[in-house]
């Protein structure tokens, strides 16, 4: 079978445009027509038809074309009725004319709007030179490369070679294609020439590389951050590192070093330019991994107490297979330590000749000596992480036993067991970084105050519940055993008890005891008191272990459970599957050290938190996470597939998981018979509304399935995203990465209403004055409480409309440069530049500091097109400065108002009762009270933030101006560095200072 042509070069993007194509035509009346559109044979016109215009009217002269955009980034495409149901990626819009007009036009396909934008864009940055398009494409640097590499393999510089030769050679430069895809290649090549032979010319080798090896899509991309070149060259990538890839401080010297490490041709490394396959290569590179390499390492406060982070944990550590039948196995500690497993677990009994065993007594075969477990967790026990490591001791000897238990780990363990007494005067738990390197043994305690060598304890651990269920004996007591005081010594920080109700836990409880939660358990308090759950995991450490009924080792999902602040949320590692992959996921945070720190509104002393939430968290700004998928690599068969071929038909489904409120799934149309490289060119929009407990899956699936449908998945915490163009490394069922399986991707993160962090792109829709949501302060009918907090209302009011504000003035400028709300100012900066271009190449506007602020200055008349579009960007400046010189004296009065309301914190429950509330309405007015002052810290966080993305947006600006030539020379340039120094100065003092 022919394959279909891929598109390789600029002359491929003008033979099909010459070839013609339907394309809609949308009007700003909200009418849309279908339309044939062409390419002149001589390339000066675009023409369509039918029309009611006559045939010189019903057509644009190249010249005439101002820009060609992607999307839907025009007033039109915003304005019409049926914008909502067209693709942004299948939408393209040309502008033309003095007044910048737009024929805004839709594509059947990506694939078909990206070949007539780069068509485009090529004739116009080329048509003030004569063109000669199909003879360019063979002087390409690429060709010349290819020409070198036919050359060194042609031994006999005949120029041909054998087939089998080149197939060789073709497989060395691209280990991922398919034997039988080149053969079938060259075949094609030589049918179209009519030709039968074994043989190849060095043209048919180049044609076949090209087909073969030239990724459409990135093909278009390199074509628009080169600006139509087919390379790109030092300028050209750091520009799409800082605007694009939002990589800072990238220098001229960083970008020719990844020239030189990527580019194949010797040429292009001498020269410092990337061509399509070099740049291919680095884009497929670590270095542009999905994954941020910042969290590679430890980045988190490891100086909170050890209830306020998540802890990576595994249930039932020996086994590796069902609860049931599944043996004890010592590779179930060695894979869950690996895996930097922070919370392993010991089910000890009595065994033969006096030395305790390990097994699962549900089935005794195989059972291991407690001692060879030991000395395994020992070797082990901080091969992967130096934090804290916790034995949960399932203790089932008898009293002779656990002095030998306690033997072995003494000697053993030595000084890494932790045994200190807990401080009766401390209200937390000690740190991880005050517990490196220390083993604590969770287990039950004999009473303190009782002078006995040994005592009953109850026995109220999972096995037991088991045992009861499986046994029918479901008395409510648990049973009760025998323990030693050497035992009971050897436990301190996680001493285990039962749990009764939140209540008693808040008045009984010591920092120091924990308890464990059934999966059912836990599920019912997750649902019915969400807020106390969370509370609660505040002080006290949370185990919650799979349901009884899980036989087959199946897996909870852990999201439920870290949704309420739980701790410990113990997982089968033995089962692989969708909720361990959610679960090794998170844990690659925080440089994969087994410990996860907890959103500060869930470890704060006073605020409200609830996982039931239906919207957005108080004091929490929401994000929108944009996912654009656009192709896929290398996608093999489903393993448990039946035969049907080696052909699939992949379909992406994005997952987000987090608080109920951001669970959602979107999937992408499926692509038909196409494992290699599928396209799928699909943008989605998700608002997160708690973006520190949001995690996202990528899911590849075959649609065409029987059997088997899994292909592959790889899942990331939100906070680990990097943004801009970037390979996904798929990972198989088991979460093995898979060689050479990637999905290509472009993210971005905005905030909700505006501006995004700094370094990680912008904003996302404008949202006006009167449809502004202001988060409100709750009543909490305490009068001299409400009193303080009137106050803030009108603060906190101030704080939103300048963050607002700012943020709708970025959306204008660049709704106005024709950018979607997503780009980044950078990208704005060059848009402008380069339409203030005058016809002799100079600027018509000038860069000029005003107090530290990059203001620009038109030098002469100005079309009323950039007038407009100057008049957005002093508006932008305008705002920001107001933000930058406002938002300390509002961020005091809300922190005055939080700290005068925090005095009361003791007094609340005093308060409540003079004013006659108990009950039901005492602890609503206390929620009230924590609502408010979360809503007061959050939004004080917030505009503080927003003042550092401000300033650091002007630096940014300032940088473009001066890199994009926007400045004139010598004295402004020494005025704007001077300016540039001001802000950083105008930074560093506030960061030293209060905010």
């Amino acid at each position: 079978m022919p394959s279909e042509k891929k598109i390789s070069s600029a002359s491929d993007c003008i033979s099909f445009m010459q070839a013609g194509c339907e394309l809609k035509k949308v009007r700003p009346n909200s009418r849309i027509y279908n339309r044939f559109f062409t390419l002149d044979p001589d390339l000066q016109a675009l023409r369509w038809e039918p029309s009611k215009k006559d045939l010189e009217k019903a057509k644009l002269d190249i010249s005439a074309i101002k820009e060609i955009r992607l999307g839907k980034n025009t007033e039109t495409f915003r304005n019409n009725g049926l914008a909502d149901q067209i693709s942004e990626d299948c939408a393209l819009s040309i502008i033309h004319g003095e007044n910048y007009e737009s024929l805004d036009l839709v594509a059947n396909s990506a694939d078909v709007a990206n070949i007539w934008v780069s068509g485009l864009r090529y004739l116009v940055s080329r048509s003030k030179q004569p063109l000669d398009l199909m003879e360019s494409s063979h002087n390409t640097p690429r060709f010349a490369w290819l020409k070198t590499v036919f050359e060194a393999a042609d031994v006999d510089g005949n120029g041909i070679m054998l087939e089998d030769t080149s197939v060789e050679l073709i497989k060395k430069l691209n280990p991922t294609l398919k034997e039988s895809k080149i053969r079938l290649k060259f075949k094609e090549i030589q049918k179209s020439k009519e030709k039968l032979t074994t043989r190849v010319t060095e043209e048919e080798f180049c044609e076949a590389f090209c087909e073969l090896c030239t990724r459409p899509e990135v093909y278009f991309l390199l074509v628009q951050i080169s600006k139509n070149k087919e390379y790109l060259d030092a300028n050209d990538l750091m520009l799409f590192l800082e605007a694009e890839q939002g990589v800072t401080h990238i220098t001229e010297e960083m970008c020719l070093d990844i020239i030189r490490r990527y580019e194949l041709s010797q040429e292009g490394r001498l020269k410092g330019f990337l061509a399509i396959d070099g740049f291919t290569q680095y884009l497929l590179s670590p270095e542009c991994d999905i994954f941020d390499p910042e969290h590679k390492k430890i980045v988190q406060d490891m100086t909170q107490p050890l209830s306020h982070y998540y802890i990576n944990a595994s249930h039932n550590t020996y086994l590796i297979e069902d609860q049931l039948r599944g043996p004890a196995d010592i590779n179930g500690y060695v894979r869950a330590l690996k895996m930097s497993c922070r919370s392993i677990e010991l089910d000890v009994c009595d065994g033969p000749d006096n030395e305790p065993i390990i097994c699962n007594r549900n089935n005794m075969t195989s059972p291991l000596a407690f001692r060879n477990v030991i000395e395994v967790i020992n070797k082990l026990a901080f091969f992967a992480s130096e934090y804290p490591l916790i034995l949960c001791l399932g203790n089932h000897c008898s009293v002779q036993q656990q002095k030998v238990m306690v033997q072995h780990m003494k000697r053993i363990f030595g000084n890494k067991l932790y045994t200190e007494a807990p401080l009766s005067s401390e209200v937390y738990l000690p740190s991880p970084e005050k517990l490196k390197m220390k083993i604590i043994v969770k287990g039950k305690k004999l009473p303190c105050d009782q002078d006995i060598l040994e005592g009953e304890v109850t026995d109220e651990d999972e096995e037991a519940e088991i045992s009861r269920r499986l046994s029918e004996d479901f008395s409510r007591e648990p049973k009760l055993i025998w323990l030693c005081r050497e035992l009971s010594d050897l436990v301190s920080l996680c001493k285990s008890v039962r749990y009764r109700d939140f209540k008693t836990s808040t008045k009984a409880q010591n920092y120091w005891e924990m308890c464990s939660f059934s999966e059912a358990e836990a599920s019912r308090i997750a649902n019915e008191n969400p807020e106390d759950f969370v509370n609660y995991n505040k002080r006290f450490l949370s185990r919650v272990y799979p349901s009884a009924m899980r036989i087959d080792s199946s897996n909870l999902n852990p999201q439920d459970f870290w949704n309420c602040g739980c701790q410990i949320v113990a997982m089968n590692y033995q089962t692989p599957g969708p909720m361990m992959d959610l679960h090794t996921g998170w844990f690659l945070q925080n440089g994969g050290c087994g410990y996860v720190l907890r959103p500060s509104v869930m470890r704060d002393e006073v605020s409200y938190f609830s996982a039931n939430t239906k919207g957005i968290v108080p004091g929490v700004s929401p994000q929108v996470l944009h996912v654009k998928i656009i192709s896929g690599q290398n996608f093999p068969k489903p393993k448990g597939a039946c035969a049907k071929g080696d052909v699939i038909d992949p379909y992406v489904c994005i997952e987000i998981h987090g608080i109920p409120a951001d669970c959602t799934e979107q999937r992408t149309k499926t692509v038909q018979q196409n494992s290699d490289n599928p396209i799928f060119d699909e943008s989605f929009e998700f608002q997160i509304n708690l973006p520190e407990l949001a995690m996202i899956r990528f899911v590849v699936l075959d649609d065409d399935y029987i059997g088997d449908e899994f292909i592959g998945q790889y899942t990331i915490p939100l906070e680990c995203l990097q943004p801009g163009y970037r390979h996904i490394p798929l990972r198989s069922f088991v979460g093995d990465i898979m060689e050479h399986v990637t999905l290509f991707v472009h993210i971005a993160i905005t905030n909700r209403s505006g501006g995004g962090k700094a370094q990680k792109r912008s904003l996302s829709v404008r949202i006006g004055k009167k449809a502004r949501e202001y988060t409100m302060l709750r009543n909490t009918g305490l009068k001299t409480i409400d009193d303080i907090f009137k106050l803030a209302v009108h603060p906190l009011r101030e704080a939103t409309d300048l963050r607002e504000n700012m943020q709708n003035a970025m959306v204008s400028v660049k709704e106005l440069c024709g950018l979607p709300p997503m780009a980044s100012l950078k990208q704005c900066i060059l848009t402008l530049s380069s339409r203030l271009v005058g016809s002799d190449n100079t600027p018509s506007v000038t860069l000029c500091m005003k107090d530290a602020f990059p203001y620009l200055e038109p030098l002469g008349t100005l079309p009323d097109v950039q007038k407009k579009l100057l008049a957005a960007y002093d508006l932008m400046i305008q705002e920001s400065r107001v933000l930058i010189e406002t938002a300390d004296i509002t961020h005091d009065k809300i922190v005055q108002c939080q700290k005068a309301g925090m005095e009361f914190h003791e007094e609340l429950h005093n308060l409540g009762t003079k004013e006659g509330l108990k009950g039901r309405k005492l602890s609503k007015a206390i929620e009230s009270f924590a609502w408010n002052i979360t809503v007061l810290k959050g939004q004080g966080d917030l505009l503080k933030n927003a003042k550092s993305q401000a300033l650091e947006n002007m630096k940014q600006i300032q940088l473009a101006c001066l890199s994009c030539g926007l400045s004139k020379g010598g004295q402004t340039d020494a005025k704007s560095k001077r300016g540039l120094e001001a802000i950083q100065e105008k930074d560093t003092g506030d960061e030293n200072g209060r905010l």
